[in-house]
């Protein structure tokens, strides 16, 4: 079965649906692109073609690209990024190429296609074998994630070069590609080699583990899948009762969802994160800017740079009235006369209310409790994660605390049998926060 037919077996790329063809001008590209024109129609073809200017043949590879989209009658837009002064050289290309086609492709409504090959693959597993210590680098690239599309995984280098030379394609051959000076070019041209003397088969063999090794991780997403129910968060309990394999399992699916993406390391921190405490709240920094959170017995991991919190400026709140504290409204209306949270007696109050964010020392006396207590006490009691107590609102009369919300309301402002009006004080999250 040729190569048109396999790819139009799959179903990756499809008639008339929108697609955008990555091409660098290269062997894989060209076939590609003449699969998608094909398969899904030049109506339906777009195509991304990004000169970083990083070689001096560059201008001629935009130059071949144009033409033979012409020939294909199909679209073709050009990026000419500029280049950085410093940082990693081809995650700046990476994310160029991506970028500017994903942008294109959402306007359109499209894929994206890449030309990644079987023998990618197979380089892409080793290099990732010698640079992570992680089973999931052994799985390779999938042949869809998301918007990206990959109709070429199932054919080698060779047999997209024998394609492109039966259908008369010529095409660029890019000499950094094999230069030893990236480490893809010395898995391609050292590594792979040294393993062909040791089995002619090793990229078959090589790819065959993948394979197998997809097939397995499906399954044990199955019992991740059993173990979380679609939360986000695990009792630690629960995780220390897990083998150890999957308890690395869970940790790196809620780091993943943290992160919104492949989250490196997470999974070999488990024992440290399982070793937290369930008293309180304890944290542990974790790569790529996460964090794994325990909230009384309660695990979750963040990204710790999306959960600052500010605490809000002091307010001015009227009683009766309504002024906004942070994310919340914070209420005082008249209300019947009843010894519930949250009511106070309106005589006791000394005109206006102030509305602020706890501070250390805070002390109040919580109706129902005997003495002052500390709000840190009180807080701990009530659960409050700790990131979350600066945005509680603390509302004061006359400098003594009358009501936290949520946790506590004074004795003294309490209504009573002498009490002749009351208000009753609300919080509710506002624009969708909690």
């Amino acid at each position: 079965m040729s190569i048109l037919d396999q790819v139009r077996q799959e179903g990756l790329l499809a008639p008339d649906h929108p697609v955008v063809v990555l091409l660098s001008g290269g062997r894989d590209s060209t076939c590609l692109l003449d699969l998608a024109v094909r398969i899904a129609g030049p109506q339906a073809v777009h195509v991304m073609h990004v000169n970083y200017a990083l070689r001096d043949a560059a201008r001629d590879d935009e130059r071949r690209c144009a033409g033979l989209c012409a020939a294909l009658g199909v679209p073709i837009e050009v990026r000419r990024p500029k280049r950085p002064e410093r940082g990693n050289l081809q995650a700046w290309a990476r994310d160029e190429r991506y970028g500017a086609a994903a942008a294109l492709a959402l306007r359109l409504g499209a894929d994206v296609a890449a030309g990644h090959t079987a023998t990618d693959q197979a380089e892409t597993i080793l290099y990732r074998l010698a640079s992570s210590p992680s089973r999931r680098a052994l799985l390779g690239m999938a042949p869809r994630d998301g918007l990206l599309i990959r109709p070429l995984l199932r054919f080698t280098r060779e047999e997209t070069a024998a394609h492109c030379r039966e259908r008369g394609l010529t095409w660029r051959e890019d000499e950094t590609n094999s230069s030893p000076m990236y480490a893809r070019g010395r898995v391609r041209e050292q590594l792979v080699p040294a393993l062909r003397q040791v089995h002619p088969g090793a990229q078959r063999n090589v790819l065959a583990l993948a394979e197998i090794l997809r097939d397995e991780a499906a399954v044990l997403d199955g019992l991740v899948d059993d173990v979380l129910s679609g939360a986000a968060e695990i009792e630690l309990r629960c995780l220390r009762e897990l083998p150890t394999a999957l308890a690395r399992l869970v940790i790196q699916r809620l780091a993943d969802g943290a992160a919104g993406g492949p989250a490196a390391g997470a999974a070999r921190r488990a024992g440290e994160i399982a070793a937290l405490s369930e008293r309180g709240t304890a944290s542990l920094d974790l790569p790529g800017n996460l964090r794994a959170v325990v909230q009384y017995g309660v695990l979750h991991i963040e990204d710790a740079r999306a959960v600052a919190v500010v605490e809000p400026d002091p307010v001015s709140l009227p009683v009766p009235g309504r002024v906004r504290f942070g994310a919340y409204e914070v209420r005082c209306e008249e209300g019947a006369i009843v010894a519930e949270p949250g009511v106070l007696d309106r005589g006791a109050l000394a005109g206006e209310l102030l509305v602020r964010a706890w501070r250390p020392g805070d002390r109040m006396s919580p109706v129902g409790l005997l003495g002052s207590k500390s709000l840190q006490d009180l807080f701990t009691a009530k659960r409050v994660p700790r990131r979350e107590r600066g945005t509680v609102a603390v509302v004061e009369s006359g400098g003594e605390i009358a009501w936290v919300a949520g946790v506590a309301t004074s004795e003294r402002f309490k209504v009573t049998a002498e009490t002749q009006a009351a208000v009753r004080l609300s919080a509710r999250a506002i624009e969708g926060r909690p």
